[in-house]
């Protein structure tokens, strides 16, 4: 219809009209004629044959005002691949503070045709630390001088160029001897993607990547002096899951909320007592969860997979889907040609200094326990600091303090090891 209108107006030049009316009618056509083509481009930016499916993980821990703090997890193990990029080498992002560590977002596309896409991604007040395959941009360069000023004023981001998604292709993909959480989010059926990089093709299941912000949580968590827990909705959406869950030893419990809209104040859970004391009854209502907020069942089998063993580890957290208003705002993604259907799926935890994690972190420390200690793995290190910014002058702050420097010793001199193989600048 408007290109019908565009070639009436456009044959006014033969009727006897005034000038006036004629350029009306011009006007119009050029109008008519720009959205048609609009239109159009509009419909080849998309593809109605593609599907986008995203899972990943935002970690926090919870501060004295029940507020997301910053923090160091300055005695975390490498736990990527060799093949895996970082920005600035292995080392950097153990020591680049955040209040939120996004971990293990993997990206997979489902398409019923061989295709090529473009992906943007940007993290807010964030730095993109970890990804693969190799991108075609990303920001800031690694060669900036005050990453944590950039972190407060920017935001971070990473795009990849001409992904080739090819739905029926056997590639290989890269494979080390050391096992790594990283694998098991290839176990779904999404379509193989390659990528031509200045170093050769890169292969794999779906585009990787992780990154550090300073960003607010959506999530804000206080203990209380009775034990128990006011678990607060920071952000606008609700939150459809919150799980608070507690391992003393092999005794676990945890208790559950559905849709938390405003607030909620939980009892701390009985250990090793009912159905709710056992990972066999709460992993498969969690994947469950992870299903109806939209990831396909393999999906969530397989992030349950890559971070079961970290989320049900020693100590107290909160585990809870993140609204996906808050993932889009955060991280705000960018797929062209537009896929028909795009699913983000983020599970937040938030980490809880309780009386006992501080009572047996203190009794740890003073006998010298580092079996104990190492329970608490990257947490250990900040949950001082915070015991320490409450009580400095304690009996057992010696212990504490010696048992932070000794963490402190460990990580400068991992750090300054990696650089020497990575022939980067001890910092």
């Amino acid at each position: 219809m408007n290109r019908q209108f565009a070639r009436c107006c456009l044959s006014l030049p033969c009727m006897p009209v005034a000038p006036r009316v004629r350029r009306a009618c011009i006007f119009f056509a050029t109008f008519f004629l720009c959205a048609s083509l609009a239109g159009n481009a509009q419909k080849a930016s998309s593809d109605p044959g593609l599907i986008a499916h995203e899972w990943g993980t935002f970690t926090s821990i919870a501060g004295e005002t029940g507020q997301a703090v910053e923090w160091l997890p300055l005695n975390s193990p490498g736990d990527l691949p060799g093949f895996v990029e970082h920005f600035r080498g292995t080392g950097f992002k153990v020591g680049l503070g955040g209040t939120i560590r996004m971990e293990t977002p993997v990206l997979y596309f489902y398409s019923t045709h061989d295709t090529a896409v473009d992906v943007s991604v940007s993290f807010f007040h964030g730095l993109i630390t970890e990804w693969y395959p190799q991108a075609a941009h990303i920001e800031p360069s690694s060669s900036l001088n005050n990453v944590v000023l950039f972190q407060q004023q920017s935001s971070g981001s990473i795009s990849w160029k001409s992904v080739n998604v090819r739905p029926s292709a056997d590639f290989a993909f890269p494979q080390e001897s050391q096992s790594s959480h990283y694998y098991a989010a290839r176990n779904t059926h999404s379509s193989p993607l390659r990528l031509a990089t200045p170093s050769g093709d890169q292969s794999e299941k779906f585009l990787f990547y992780r990154g550090v912000s300073v960003a607010p949580a959506p999530l804000s968590a206080l203990v209380l002096p009775n034990g128990q827990i006011e678990a607060m909705n920071q952000s606008s959406a609700e939150i459809p899951k919150l799980i608070l869950f507690e391992r003393r030893g092999e005794k676990i419990g945890f208790r559950e909320v559905n849709s938390l809209r405003e607030g909620a104040l939980l009892d701390p859970p009985v250990l090793g007592v009912s159905q709710n004391a056992s990972l066999d009854s709460l992993l498969p209502d969690l994947e469950a969860s992870l299903i109806s907020s939209g990831l396909y069942p393999e999906e969530a089998h397989a992030m349950l997979e890559s971070w079961k063993d970290s989320w049900f580890e020693e100590g107290s957290r909160l585990i809870y889907i993140v609204p996906r208003s808050f993932v889009d705002k955060i991280l705000p993604l960018t797929i062209e040609p537009e896929p028909a259907n795009i699913q983000r799926v983020f599970v937040g935890r938030m980490e809880l200094l309780t009386a006992a994690t501080q009572s047996a972190i203190e009794t740890a420390a003073a006998a010298h326990d580092k079996t104990t200690l190492a329970k608490y793995g990257r947490f250990l290190a900040p949950m001082i600091e915070t015991i320490l910014r409450e009580r400095p002058d304690a009996v057992d702050s010696a212990h504490l303090k010696q048992t932070w420097m000794e963490i402190y010793r460990t990580y400068l001199a991992h750090n300054s090891l990696q650089n020497i193989r990575e022939k980067r600048p001890v910092l």
